[in-house]
Protein backbone atom coordinates (compact mmCIF):
# COMPACT_ATOMS: atom_id res chain seq x y z
CA UNK A 1 0.00 0.00 0.00
CA UNK A 2 1.12 3.56 -0.71
CA UNK A 3 0.81 5.85 2.33
CA UNK A 4 1.70 9.46 3.17
CA UNK A 5 3.86 10.59 6.08
CA UNK A 6 2.62 14.02 7.13
CA UNK A 7 5.74 14.74 9.19
CA UNK A 8 8.33 13.78 6.58
CA UNK A 9 6.29 15.04 3.59
CA UNK A 10 6.88 11.84 1.64
CA UNK A 11 4.85 9.00 0.18
CA UNK A 12 6.11 5.52 0.98
CA UNK A 13 5.31 1.86 0.33
CA UNK A 14 4.40 -0.48 3.16
CA UNK A 15 5.95 -3.26 1.07
CA UNK A 16 9.33 -1.51 1.23
CA UNK A 17 9.53 0.15 4.64
CA UNK A 18 10.20 -1.75 7.85
CA UNK A 19 12.72 -1.63 10.69
CA UNK A 20 15.68 -2.16 8.32
CA UNK A 21 14.55 -0.61 5.02
CA UNK A 22 13.46 2.99 4.51
CA UNK A 23 12.37 4.48 1.21
CA UNK A 24 10.11 7.22 -0.03
CA UNK A 25 8.94 9.54 -2.78
CA UNK A 26 9.28 13.24 -2.05
CA UNK A 27 6.78 16.04 -2.60
CA UNK A 28 6.95 19.78 -3.21
CA UNK A 29 6.80 20.27 0.56
CA UNK A 30 9.96 18.20 1.00
CA UNK A 31 11.82 20.58 -1.35
CA UNK A 32 13.44 20.64 -4.77
CA UNK A 33 15.42 17.45 -5.25
CA UNK A 34 17.81 19.16 -7.66
CA UNK A 35 19.33 20.99 -4.68
CA UNK A 36 21.79 18.78 -2.83
CA UNK A 37 20.82 20.39 0.48
CA UNK A 38 17.37 18.82 0.16
CA UNK A 39 18.87 15.33 0.31
CA UNK A 40 21.48 16.19 2.92
CA UNK A 41 19.05 17.90 5.28
CA UNK A 42 16.54 15.06 4.97
CA UNK A 43 19.17 12.40 5.64
CA UNK A 44 20.72 14.24 8.58
CA UNK A 45 17.31 14.68 10.19
CA UNK A 46 15.68 11.33 9.42
CA UNK A 47 18.44 8.76 8.76
CA UNK A 48 20.75 9.12 11.78
CA UNK A 49 23.32 6.50 10.75
CA UNK A 50 23.61 7.34 7.07
CA UNK A 51 27.15 7.37 5.71
CA UNK A 52 26.72 8.29 2.04
CA UNK A 53 24.14 9.94 -0.20
CA UNK A 54 24.37 8.53 -3.71
CA UNK A 55 23.40 10.89 -6.55
CA UNK A 56 23.31 9.57 -10.13
CA UNK A 57 23.92 11.89 -13.07
CA UNK A 58 20.67 11.00 -14.82
CA UNK A 59 20.85 11.01 -18.62
CA UNK A 60 17.74 9.00 -19.60
CA UNK A 61 19.90 5.92 -20.06
CA UNK A 62 19.48 2.29 -19.03
CA UNK A 63 22.85 2.24 -17.26
CA UNK A 64 22.79 0.57 -13.84
CA UNK A 65 25.59 1.04 -11.30
CA UNK A 66 26.52 -1.52 -8.64
CA UNK A 67 27.46 0.85 -5.84
CA UNK A 68 29.90 0.35 -2.97
CA UNK A 69 30.72 3.30 -0.72
CA UNK A 70 34.28 4.61 -0.46
CA UNK A 71 33.71 5.51 3.23
CA UNK A 72 35.25 8.94 2.70
CA UNK A 73 32.62 11.26 1.25
CA UNK A 74 29.11 11.89 2.57
CA UNK A 75 27.99 12.55 -1.01
CA UNK A 76 28.96 10.40 -3.98
CA UNK A 77 27.98 11.28 -7.53
CA UNK A 78 27.81 8.60 -10.22
CA UNK A 79 28.22 9.72 -13.80
CA UNK A 80 25.84 8.76 -16.61
CA UNK A 81 23.63 6.45 -14.57
CA UNK A 82 19.86 6.16 -14.14
CA UNK A 83 19.78 3.14 -11.84
CA UNK A 84 21.76 2.15 -8.74
CA UNK A 85 21.77 -1.01 -6.62
CA UNK A 86 23.75 -1.85 -3.51
CA UNK A 87 24.08 -4.17 -0.52
CA UNK A 88 25.76 -1.44 1.54
CA UNK A 89 24.34 -0.48 4.89
CA UNK A 90 23.44 3.20 5.38
CA UNK A 91 24.08 4.27 1.77
CA UNK A 92 21.12 6.40 0.69
CA UNK A 93 20.35 5.79 -2.99
CA UNK A 94 18.54 8.70 -4.64
CA UNK A 95 17.04 9.89 -7.90
CA UNK A 96 15.06 12.96 -8.91
CA UNK A 97 11.99 13.14 -11.15
CA UNK A 98 9.57 15.75 -12.41
CA UNK A 99 7.09 13.56 -14.38
CA UNK A 100 9.28 10.52 -15.14
CA UNK A 101 8.72 7.30 -13.20
CA UNK A 102 10.76 6.67 -10.02
CA UNK A 103 10.96 3.04 -8.88
CA UNK A 104 12.29 1.60 -5.60
CA UNK A 105 13.38 -2.05 -5.33
CA UNK A 106 14.24 -4.25 -2.33
CA UNK A 107 15.30 -7.89 -2.04
CA UNK A 108 15.36 -8.30 1.71
CA UNK A 109 16.57 -11.91 1.93
CA UNK A 110 19.92 -10.90 0.42
CA UNK A 111 19.93 -7.28 1.60
CA UNK A 112 19.75 -5.69 -1.86
CA UNK A 113 18.22 -2.28 -2.54
CA UNK A 114 17.88 -0.33 -5.77
CA UNK A 115 16.37 2.78 -7.28
CA UNK A 116 15.87 3.88 -10.87
CA UNK A 117 14.62 6.72 -13.04
CA UNK A 118 12.73 5.98 -16.24
CA UNK A 119 11.23 8.49 -18.60
CA UNK A 120 9.95 7.42 -21.97
CA UNK A 121 13.47 6.56 -23.20
CA UNK A 122 14.27 4.36 -20.23
CA UNK A 123 10.83 2.79 -20.35
CA UNK A 124 10.99 1.83 -24.02
CA UNK A 125 14.42 0.27 -23.36
CA UNK A 126 13.05 -1.72 -20.37
CA UNK A 127 15.01 -0.06 -17.58
CA UNK A 128 12.84 -1.59 -14.84
CA UNK A 129 13.59 -5.09 -16.13
CA UNK A 130 17.30 -4.30 -16.29
CA UNK A 131 17.16 -3.35 -12.62
CA UNK A 132 15.52 -6.67 -11.77
CA UNK A 133 18.14 -8.55 -13.79
CA UNK A 134 20.93 -6.75 -11.90
CA UNK A 135 19.39 -7.64 -8.56
CA UNK A 136 19.25 -11.28 -9.68
CA UNK A 137 22.93 -11.06 -10.71
CA UNK A 138 23.62 -9.92 -7.15
CA UNK A 139 22.05 -13.15 -5.92
CA UNK A 140 18.47 -12.00 -5.45
CA UNK A 141 15.38 -13.99 -6.40
CA UNK A 142 12.59 -12.43 -8.43
CA UNK A 143 9.93 -13.86 -6.12
CA UNK A 144 11.59 -12.02 -3.20
CA UNK A 145 11.81 -8.64 -4.92
CA UNK A 146 9.45 -5.91 -3.72
CA UNK A 147 8.83 -2.87 -5.91
CA UNK A 148 7.23 0.54 -5.39
CA UNK A 149 6.39 2.63 -8.45
CA UNK A 150 6.29 6.31 -7.50
CA UNK A 151 4.53 9.49 -8.63
CA UNK A 152 4.75 10.29 -12.34
CA UNK A 153 2.75 11.91 -15.09
CA UNK A 154 -0.52 10.09 -15.68
CA UNK A 155 -2.12 8.83 -18.85
CA UNK A 156 -4.54 11.73 -18.51
CA UNK A 157 -1.79 14.28 -19.24
CA UNK A 158 0.88 12.41 -21.21
CA UNK A 159 0.10 12.86 -24.89
CA UNK A 160 2.71 11.66 -27.37
CA UNK A 161 3.51 12.09 -31.05
CA UNK A 162 2.80 9.35 -33.57
CA UNK A 163 6.51 8.68 -34.06
CA UNK A 164 6.95 7.86 -30.39
CA UNK A 165 3.78 5.76 -30.41
CA UNK A 166 5.17 3.53 -33.16
CA UNK A 167 8.47 3.19 -31.27
CA UNK A 168 6.61 1.90 -28.22
CA UNK A 169 4.29 -0.22 -30.33
CA UNK A 170 7.24 -1.99 -31.95
CA UNK A 171 8.64 -2.96 -28.54
CA UNK A 172 5.40 -3.51 -26.60
CA UNK A 173 2.77 -4.63 -29.07
CA UNK A 174 1.31 -7.02 -26.50
CA UNK A 175 0.70 -4.15 -24.06
CA UNK A 176 -0.77 -1.71 -26.61
CA UNK A 177 -4.41 -2.07 -25.60
CA UNK A 178 -3.49 -1.38 -21.96
CA UNK A 179 -1.02 1.50 -22.21
CA UNK A 180 -2.43 3.66 -25.04
CA UNK A 181 -5.68 5.54 -25.51
CA UNK A 182 -6.88 8.43 -27.64
CA UNK A 183 -8.27 11.59 -26.11
CA UNK A 184 -9.43 14.59 -28.12
CA UNK A 185 -7.58 13.30 -31.16
CA UNK A 186 -4.26 12.77 -29.38
CA UNK A 187 -2.52 9.55 -28.35
CA UNK A 188 -1.87 9.21 -24.61
CA UNK A 189 0.57 6.84 -22.92
CA UNK A 190 0.31 5.37 -19.42
CA UNK A 191 4.00 5.34 -18.54
CA UNK A 192 3.63 4.04 -14.99
CA UNK A 193 1.40 1.17 -16.10
CA UNK A 194 3.94 0.24 -18.78
CA UNK A 195 6.63 -0.10 -16.10
CA UNK A 196 4.26 -2.11 -13.90
CA UNK A 197 3.57 -4.52 -16.77
CA UNK A 198 7.31 -4.86 -17.45
CA UNK A 199 7.98 -5.69 -13.80
CA UNK A 200 5.26 -8.36 -13.81
CA UNK A 201 6.58 -9.73 -17.10
CA UNK A 202 10.02 -10.06 -15.48
CA UNK A 203 8.55 -12.43 -12.92
CA UNK A 204 7.95 -10.24 -9.86
CA UNK A 205 4.65 -11.33 -8.26
CA UNK A 206 1.76 -8.88 -8.49
CA UNK A 207 1.40 -8.90 -4.70
CA UNK A 208 4.98 -7.58 -4.43
CA UNK A 209 4.31 -4.39 -6.43
CA UNK A 210 2.94 -1.08 -5.11
CA UNK A 211 1.58 1.24 -7.77
CA UNK A 212 1.24 5.00 -7.23
CA UNK A 213 -2.24 6.31 -8.12
CA UNK A 214 -1.67 10.06 -8.71
CA UNK A 215 -0.60 12.25 -11.66
CA UNK A 216 2.22 14.74 -11.06
CA UNK A 217 0.94 17.20 -13.65
CA UNK A 218 -2.62 17.20 -12.31
CA UNK A 219 -1.61 17.51 -8.65
CA UNK A 220 0.11 20.89 -8.47
CA UNK A 221 -0.29 21.15 -4.70
CA UNK A 222 1.87 18.11 -3.96
CA UNK A 223 4.15 17.60 -6.97
CA UNK A 224 6.51 19.35 -9.32
CA UNK A 225 5.86 18.67 -13.01
CA UNK A 226 8.18 19.45 -15.88
CA UNK A 227 5.36 19.51 -18.42
CA UNK A 228 3.30 21.86 -16.29
CA UNK A 229 5.96 24.09 -14.73
CA UNK A 230 8.97 24.12 -17.07
CA UNK A 231 8.54 27.81 -17.95
CA UNK A 232 7.76 29.00 -14.42
CA UNK A 233 8.30 27.10 -11.17
CA UNK A 234 10.08 23.96 -12.29
CA UNK A 235 11.53 21.61 -9.68
CA UNK A 236 11.96 17.86 -9.17
CA UNK A 237 10.97 15.39 -6.45
CA UNK A 238 13.61 13.48 -4.51
CA UNK A 239 13.11 9.71 -4.14
CA UNK A 240 15.35 7.54 -1.96
CA UNK A 241 15.93 4.14 -0.39
CA UNK A 242 18.37 3.00 2.30
CA UNK A 243 19.13 -0.21 4.18
CA UNK A 244 19.98 0.58 7.81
Amino acid sequence: MIAYDTDLKIFYSTLINDSKYFGGFGTREMGDGRKIDTAINFAQTNIPNFKTIVIPEQIHSVNVNNFSANLIDNVERISETDGVITQDLNSVLTIITGDCVPIIFTEKKYGIIGISHQGWRGSVKRMAQKMINKIIEYGGKKENIFVAIGPSIGQCCYDIEDERYYEFLEEFNGFADKIFHRHQGKLHLNLALLNYLQIKEAGVPKKNIDFFPFCTKCDKKRFFSYRRDKKTDYGEMLSFVVRT
